[in-house]
């Protein structure tokens, strides 16, 4: 049982202000402020959405003031509305194939009257707070959509880049390519190169004034270039014509067949919401790697979002303007260019109002060759390599392969059932993909059981386990982190059966008998079709064996009962042991039988060995097994493959930052006290002083120790710490040896470690002080 006693650390006098009394207090005076930070964002995120959104209204075959529309619309609603502050929504490539499709088969006005349904299924589906549930798809499925999107994008601006027109559909762009590789247009071929020139170098511009220039959008770089050389060169291109917005069409009852209205609303609302929640939370990424900014922004909202979105699409579509989305490129740029609120977002979207409305003249100067050879590379970075190494290392490339073909073949939603489908049958695959291996070594028959253990195995288990004659030791491993009802009770059955028939069984969760370094030790027992947690497996042991192992069960010669336990921090368990026997100390003549600093009576050791009594680091639990280096290097290897990987990023920034502890914490060396444990503290949190009974040394004293006072003086003087914990434990036993002081005998380090808070704590030695603990 631990005591912790907090006591305030001494703080400056504050000034209260006093009211009078019976007099409310005045109310908080606000006013609406808009950091500069989120200014300088926002203008960055409308210099890259202006081209993008004009690019995106091409591509689809829409009126290009619709692209404008969702700019203005996801960044003033979506952002205002929405519950990922730093996330920028409005026309996505990732929309682009949806919407031209649904342009070609409906129509404008009927597209935006699908834009609007889909709004109002995303605000359903909000108020049903499921977006949590949309999270649940394959990354698989996710990664192979936006890529087959971003091929079929490719392919079809291929054809504007060299002066054509594309097609309906990406085999008929294929098709068509060489005729019109034959049929060039020199200046839409010039003004695309040098677009995609511009974009490519300008993030590479070396130097302080690279520095300087990457600061202004590639995007924008490259389409104001092209347009400048075109214009000063006097090039004939076709260009952006926006009409007047009085001709402006808008939203109108939808026409055509009631199920394929159905499935182009379930597919707008698919790929809106699913995007935009996947942004949502890569933004939540982005933000946690500014220090600072997670405290002021928060998490992201994923169902206010969801409603977000879907009002922003409503007002969209009502409006003339094309599906809104998160897009991850804005968003990124948001957050890189210091926006702290959505101010950003919000303003970026007015700002897009405003050069709808007056900048209409410059934008018509812009070639469309050069906006197709933006959204071409665009479509070409949706291809992500980092994202096909991903989904090779988890064993998903036919779930991408399979969706990504679907969607360039056959169309999104098409694509993405396919993927589904896919990524079912691979689990399953994986889930029913179950080795059970019979042998028999010493005497001992082992049934290995690698895999997911469910109905569909039992059959290949009974016949496996009835390989396993009467009376004898049977060991069954389980390498598997899953076991249904019907396997378990199979298991039971058996096990039941073999023991009443004179036999003895063992269920494990890991193979035993493994030293490390010895021939066949593997330090991970996984393989490509095993990636089980082996804290899942220990787990699964203790379930099924429901009592502690007993001597001589490993059923290996040479093998070691301790080898086979694989505790894991955070997990149930008993000193680390796994409730080991008790092996029987040895007898020798080197003895200390005065009580150790945790308590624990004295342990007969040889001179040396680990857990000598009054030794440092002594164990808090009386009698267990003492550590090995095994142990201990043991229990390295599975820090730096499971936890560190968890806490590198955290541990590198505290390594940046610097340490800024809120608490000093003064505890006693035994090793039963787990601080962090009994405070849920992380790194960082504590600055921990730990001796022999947390005790501090009075100054003054002649060959007194200060090492103590040192460390609390760091803490307050240098780390401002703005409390002082102080944390005991009952049966301490440096608590006892001071109350049980003899002044004679040898003075060994304890005992003058003890004597410099004797006189303090002690002064009379008959009988405890004034305030002296009753109970240590």
């Amino acid at each position: 049982m631990s005591a912790c006693v907090p006591t305030r650390a001494a703080e400056p006098t504050r000034t209260e202000r006093l009211d009078q009394p019976h007099t409310p207090p005045p109310p908080p005076h606000r006013r609406f402020r808009i950091a500069g930070a989120d200014v300088s964002a926002s203008v960055a995120v409308f210099l890259i959405a202006l081209p993008l959104s004009l690019g995106i209204a091409l591509a689809t075959g829409a009126p290009l003031q619709a692209g404008l529309v969702a700019a203005a619309v996801g960044g003033i609603v979506a952002g205002w509305l929405g519950g990922a502050p730093l996330q920028v929504s409005g026309p996505a490539a990732g929309l682009t194939v949806v919407t031209a499709d649904l342009i070609q088969r409906y129509g404008w006005r009927t597209t935006c009257a699908i834009t609007v349904l889909a709004g109002l299924a995303q605000l359903g589906l909000g108020c049903l707070r499921v977006a949590r549930n949309a999270l649940a798809v394959s990354p698989a499925i996710v990664h192979g959509m936006l890529a087959g999107i971003g091929v079929t994008i490719a392919v079809a601006q291929l054809h504007i880049v060299l002066g054509g027109t594309p097609q309906s559909s990406v085999l008929d762009n294929l098709r068509a390519l060489p005729a019109q590789l034959a049929d060039l247009r020199p200046a839409s071929v010039s003004v695309s190169v040098l677009t995609l020139a511009l974009l490519l170098a300008w993030p590479r511009v070396p130097g302080r004034v690279g520095r300087l220039l990457r600061r202004i959008p590639a995007a924008l770089v490259a389409v104001a270039g092209a347009t400048a050389v075109a214009s000063l060169a006097g090039l004939v291109l076709p260009k952006v014509d926006l009409p007047s917005w009085r001709s402006h069409a808008l939203a109108g009852l939808p026409e055509g067949p009631a199920l394929g209205l159905v499935a182009a609303v379930l597919t707008t609302t698919l790929v809106c919401s699913v995007q935009s929640l996947l942004g949502a939370v890569a933004v939540d990424k982005l933000v946690a790697g500014r220090p600072g900014l997670p405290a002021r922004v928060g998490r992201s909202d994923l169902d206010r979002e969801l409603l977000g979105q879907g009002a922003a699409n409503i007002v969209s579509g009502s409006l003339g303007g094309l599906p809104v989305a998160g897009v991850a490129v804005r968003s990124s740029a948001n957050v890189q260019a210091g926006a702290v609120s959505r101010n950003s977002t919000m303003l970026h979207g007015v700002l897009v109002v405003v050069a709808a409305l007056l900048m209409v003249p410059i934008l018509e100067f812009i070639p469309l060759a050069s906006l197709a050879a933006l959204v071409m590379a665009v479509g070409i970075q949706m291809v992500s390599l980092n994202h096909i190494r991903t989904v090779t290392r988890h064993r998903e490339v036919l779930v991408y392969a399979v969706t990504t073909l679907g969607v360039v073949l056959l169309g999104v939603l098409e694509g993405v059932a396919l993927g589904i489908a896919v990524a079912v049958a691979v689990a399953l695959h994986r889930l029913t993909r179950t080795r059970i291996t019979h042998e028999e070594r010493e005497g001992v028959h082992h049934v290995h059981v690698r895999g997911q253990l469910t109905f569909l195995a039992v059959p290949r288990l009974s016949r496996a386990l009835h390989l396993v004659p009467q009376g004898t030791h049977a060991v069954v491993e389980l390498d598997g982190s899953f076991m249904d009802h019907a396997a378990y009770e199979a298991l039971q059955d058996w096990q039941n059966t073999h023991t009443a028939r004179g036999g003895s069984a063992e269920l494990t969760g890991r193979r035993a008998g493994l030293r490390i370094g010895e021939p066949g030790f593997t330090d991970d027992l996984r393989d490509e079709d095993d990636a089980t947690e082996p804290t899942a497996r220990h787990t699964l042991d203790l379930a099924l064996a429901g009592e502690p192992r007993q001597p001589g069960q490993t059923g290996q010669t040479g093998g070691s009962a301790l080898a086979g336990c694989r505790c894991r921090p955070w997990t149930p368990w008993r000193n680390h042991q796994c409730e080991l026997p008790r092996s029987e100390p040895p007898h020798d003549d080197t003895t200390d039988d005065a009580p150790n600093a945790s308590g624990a009576p004295g342990t007969r050791t040889t001179p040396g060995s680990p857990g000598a009594s009054g030794s440092p680091g002594a164990s808090g639990q009386a009698g267990g097994p003492e550590p090995s280096g095994h142990e201990l290097a043991r229990g390295i290897s599975a820090f730096q493959r499971h936890t560190a990987p968890l806490v590198r990023g955290e541990l590198a920034r505290l390594a940046r930052e610097g340490q800024r502890p809120s608490q000093l914490f003064l505890t006693c060396a035994d090793s039963r006290l787990v601080t962090s444990m009994i405070t849920s503290s992380g790194p960082g949190d504590l600055f921990v002083v730990r001796n022999v009974g947390n005790l501090v040394p009075p100054p003054g004293q002649e060959s007194g120790d200060d090492s103590v006072a040192a460390a609390i003086e760091y803490a307050v003087d240098v780390l401002k710490v703005r409390s002082i914990t102080v944390c005991g434990h009952s049966g301490c036993g440096a608590m006892q040896a001071l109350l049980n002081s003899d002044p004679g005998g040898a003075r060994t380090p304890l005992k003058r470690w003890l004597s410099l808070c004797i006189r303090a704590a002690l002064p009379d030695q008959r009988g405890p002080a004034v305030g002296a603990p009753a109970r240590p």
